[in-house]
C-alpha cells in the first residue's frame, strides 16, 4: 500500500488539466476520440496498383498527397520498411517503386531512382516474399509459375478438416480468400508500354528469359521473419503438382464459393471489409468477375474508409481505425482522475457516452455459422459501427467506459440494461477453452497451423490465440458488469472470471513479467494484467502483482521514465529503448499506482518525467511505436501518448492527494 506522508511531492494538477484540455479539443463531432493507427506504405502501394488494374484514375490532388506520403517515409538508404522505424524491405520497396511509376514518376526522378538502387544492392525483386510475388504477377511483372499456390479449392474442404480456412485467424483467412480466388483465376492486368518498361527496370536480364519457377522458395533475407517450414514446402510441392492437372469443374465450384464469400464480406461490412488488406483483394475479385458488377464501385470506394491525411505526410491508408478503442480508454482516463476534472469534462463525457450507445452492435448476423462468423450482437468494434467486426477486448473496455458514466447520464438516454447484458454475453461467448480471450473470434485451430504460415514476414498470424491483454480486459469488464448487475448471469460470470484469472496467472513469467501481443510489449502486458487481476478481486499483496511491480521498478531508467524498444516483440525478450518513452512510462505508472506500490519516490519521478515531456498545448510528443500486429507489423497508435498519459497523471494526482491530504481526491 502507498504509505501516508505529509511531505511535499510533485503536484500533477496542471499537466493533467492541460492534457485533458487537449483531449477535449480533439474530440470528434460524433463524440468519439480517434487517432491515426500508423503502419506503412504497403497499403498505398496496393491501392495505386488496384486503381491501375481496374482502370480507376487517381485525380491529380490525390496523386500529390500520395507522393507526399512516399517522400515522408522513404528511408535514408532509399527503400521503405515495415513501419516507420524499421529498415527497408524488398517487399515494401518493390511495391513502392511500382506505385511511383504508376503514379507517373519517371524512373530517373529521385524517389524511384533511389528505390531502384536499393533494390539492386539487395538482390533485386526475384526473391521478393510470396505476397510480393503475387502482387507483381497480377501486374504482369512476375511469372505466375514463380508464385507458390494458394488455391481456392481449400474452401471446398470439409469443415472438420484441421486445415480448413475457417480455422485461421480472421484477417489471415480473409486475405487468403482473396488471394485464393485471384490465384485460381490467374488474374493479370494488360501488358502496356509502362509494364514493359517496368520489366526492364526491375530486372537485370530480359524478362522473357527469367526462370521464375526457380525462385518460388527463394526469399529476401531482409524480409523473412518466419521461414517456410519443411511441412509448408512439402505442401507447396503437392499443390504445385495439383495445379498442373486440377479438374476444371472443381476449380469453377471453388471460385464460386470464394466469390460468394467475398461478396458477403463486402456487403456485411458496408464495403469497409475487416481491413483494407483484404478489401483491396476483394475489389480485384469483383472487377475480375465483371468490371460493371454492381458491387465493384462500392467496394473500390469503400477503401477510402481507411484513409487518413494531413499536411505533414499527405494521404495514406491505415490498417485499422480506433474510434471505440480510443474513446473507451479516454473516458476511463478522465473518470479516474480527480473529481473536479471529471466534472469539468462532463460535456465531453456525455458526447462520448452517446457515441458508445450508437456504435454498439444491436443486431445479429443472419445465418452467421454459414459464414464462419462468431456472435456480433452486443459487441463493439475497434473502429465504429460501420465496420461490423466486433472485438472481445474492445467490447470489454467500451463496457467498462459505459458503466463508469452511467450514473451521470439521464436514465432515458442510457444504454438499456438488456444491451449491457448483451455486451456481457458477447464477452462470455468469446472465452476460449483455456480460459483466455482472443480478439475477433474464439480459437478455432491449433498451433500446428503456424507450421504452414505462408506469409514469411509475420509471426503468430495463422490462428486466433488467447492473449493476456485481451484476457485481462475481458476479466475487468465482466467484473465491473458483475458489480453493476450482481444477479445477472452470476454463476457464468464468476466462472469466466475465475478461469480468466487462472490463465493470466499461468502466463506470468518467473521474473514477474507478462509477454504482450498487441503492444510493446512486456510493459504493455503488465499494465493490463495488473488492472485485470485487481478488478477481479485479487489483493494488491498477491505475489503475482508484487512480482510484476518489482519487475517494473527494475526497468525504470535513470531519468525516471520507462522505455521498451519495438524489437522486444520480434525477439520476444525485453529490449530497453535508449530513451524513456511517454507511453511506456504511463503504462508502468498505471500498474504501480493501481497496485499501490510503496515506492513513491520512483512513482513521483515517473510522473515528473511525463510532465517534462508535455508540450505547451497539452499534447505529448510522438515518440517510438507502441503497438504491434504479428510480432513485426509495428503500429503507432497516435493517441496512446495522450490518454494513457492523462490516465497515469490522473491516477497519480489522486494518490498524491490521499498521501498529503491536499484536497479531496
Amino acid at each position: 500500500m502507498i504509505a501516508t506522508s505529509t511531505s511535499a511531492s510533485f503536484d500533477a494538477h496542471k499537466p493533467l488539466g492541460l492534457a485533458l484540455d487537449h483531449l477535449a479539443r480533439i474530440q470528434t463531432a460524433r463524440g468519439c476520440w480517434m487517432g491515426e493507427v500508423v503502419w506503412c506504405t504497403m497499403l498505398d502501394s496496393q491501392y495505386v496498383i488496384v486503381s491501375h488494374l481496374t482502370g480507376q484514375p487517381i485525380d491529380p490532388v490525390k496523386r500529390e498527397k500520395l507522393l507526399k506520403y512516399y517522400r515522408a517515409w522513404q528511408t535514408p538508404d532509399g527503400g521503405w520498411g515495415m513501419h516507420r522505424e524499421s529498415p527497408a524491405y524488398v517487399y515494401m520497396t518493390a511495391l513502392g517503386y511500382v506505385a511511383l511509376r504508376l503514379l507517373g514518376l519517371s524512373p530517373d526522378e529521385e524517389m524511384p531512382r533511389r528505390a531502384r538502387e536499393w533494390l539492386r544492392t539487395h538482390g533485386g525483386v526475384k526473391h521478393i516474399p510470396s505476397w510480393g510475388k503475387f502482387w507483381l504477377a497480377m501486374l504482369g511483372l512476375y511469372g505466375w509459375e514463380g508464385v507458390n499456390p494458394i488455391q481456392p479449392e481449400l474452401w471446398l474442404l470439409p469443415d472438420w478438416s484441421p486445415v480448413h480456412p475457417r480455422r485461421m485467424y480472421n484477417h489471415t483467412r480473409l486475405i487468403y480468400l482473396g488471394i485464393g480466388y485471384l490465384y485460381g483465376r490467374r488474374f493479370t492486368g494488360k501488358t502496356t508500354p509502362l509494364i514493359e518498361s517496368l520489366r526492364r527496370e526491375l530486372y537485370d536480364e530480359p524478362y522473357a528469359s527469367i526462370d521464375f519457377s526457380s525462385w518460388r522458395h527463394r526469399l529476401a533475407p531482409t524480409d523473412v521473419y518466419v521461414a517456410p517450414s519443411p511441412v509448408l514446402k512439402a505442401g507447396y510441392e503437392a499443390l504445385h503438382q495439383y495445379e498442373k492437372r486440377h479438374p476444371k469443374a472443381v476449380r469453377r465450384l471453388a471460385l464460386e464459393k470464394c466469390f460468394e464469400r467475398i461478396l458477403f464480406e463486402l456487403r456485411s461490412t458496408n464495403y469497409a471489409c475487416v481491413s483494407p488488406v483484404n478489401g483491396l483483394l476483394n475489389v480485384l475479385a469483383v472487377y475480375d468477375r465483371d468490371p460493371h458488377h454492381p458491387d465493384f464501385l462500392p467496394a473500390y470506394q469503400g477503401i477510402d474508409y481507411w484513409g487518413w491525411e494531413d499536411e505533414e505526410e499527405g494521404l495514406r491508408f491505415n490498417g485499422a481505425h480506433s474510434h471505440t478503442w480510443d474513446t473507451a480508454f479516454t473516458v476511463q482516463a478522465i473518470v479516474e482522475g480527480p473529481r473536479e476534472e471529471a466534472a469539468r469534462m462532463a460535456p465531453a463525457l456525455t458526447e462520448a457516452y452517446r457515441y458508445l450507445e450508437q456504435s454498439q452492435m444491436k443486431t445479429e448476423i443472419p445465418d452467421r455459422e454459414r459464414w464462419y462468423r462468431d456472435r456480433r450482437l452486443g459487441g463493439w468494434c475497434f473502429s465504429d459501427e460501420r465496420h461490423q467486426w466486433p472485438v472481445s477486448d474492445c467490447t470489454a473496455e467500451a463496457l467498462s467506459a459505459a458503466l463508469s458514466l452511467e450514473q451521470t447520464i439521464p436514465e432515458d438516454q442510457r444504454i438499456s440494461d438488456r444491451l449491457l447484458e448483451e455486451a456481457a454475453a458477447f464477452i462470455l461467448s468469446r472465452q476460449n477453452d483455456d480460459g483466455g480471450w482472443g480478439s475477433y473470434e474464439r480459437n478455432r485451430g491449433t498451433l500446428a497451423l503456424e507450421k504452414v504460415n505462408p506469409s514469411e514476414m509475420f509471426g503468430n498470424c495463422m490462428v486466433e490465440l488467447s492473449y493476456v491483454e485481451c484476457t485481462a480486459s475481458c476479466v475487468a469488464g465482466l467484473a465491473r458488469f458483475r458489480r453493476r448487475f450482481p444477479a445477472v448471469r452470476r454463476a457464468e460470470i464468476d466462472r469466466a472470471i475465475a478461469r480468466g484469472v487462472e490463465k493470466i496467472l499461468a502466463e506470468q513469467k518467473p521474473d514477474g513479467s507478462w509477454e504482450g501481443f498487441w503492444g510493446v510489449n512486456f510493459t504493455y502486458a503488465i499494465m493490463y494484467c495488473v488492472e485485470g487481476l485487481l478488478a477481479a478481486g485479487l489483493s494488491r499483496c498477491h505475489p503475482a502483482i508484487r512480482r510484476a511491480c518489482v519487475w517494473l521498478l527494475s526497468k525504470q531508467k535513470a531519468d525516471g521514465g520507462w522505455g521498451e524498444h519495438y524489437t522486444s516483440c520480434e525477439k520476444r525478450t525485453y529490449v530497453e529503448h535508449p530513451q524513456s518513452q511517454v507511453i511506456m512510462t504511463s503504462w508502468a505508472l498505471m500498474a504501480l499506482l493501481a497496485a499501490e506500490d510503496p515506492s513513491w519516490e520512483a512513482i513521483e519521478r515517473g510522473a515528473r518525467l511525463l510532465a517534462s515531456r508535455q508540450l505547451p498545448d497539452g499534447d505529448f510528443p510522438k515518440e517510438g511505436v507502441g503497438g504491434v500486429f504479428f510480432n513485426t507489423a509495428m503500429h503507432h497508435y497516435c493517441l496512446y501518448k495522450n490518454y494513457f498519459s492523462a490516465w497515469a497523471l490522473g491516477r497519480y494526482e489522486r494518490a498524491r492527494r490521499r498521501r498529503t491530504g491536499d484536497r479531496v481526491a
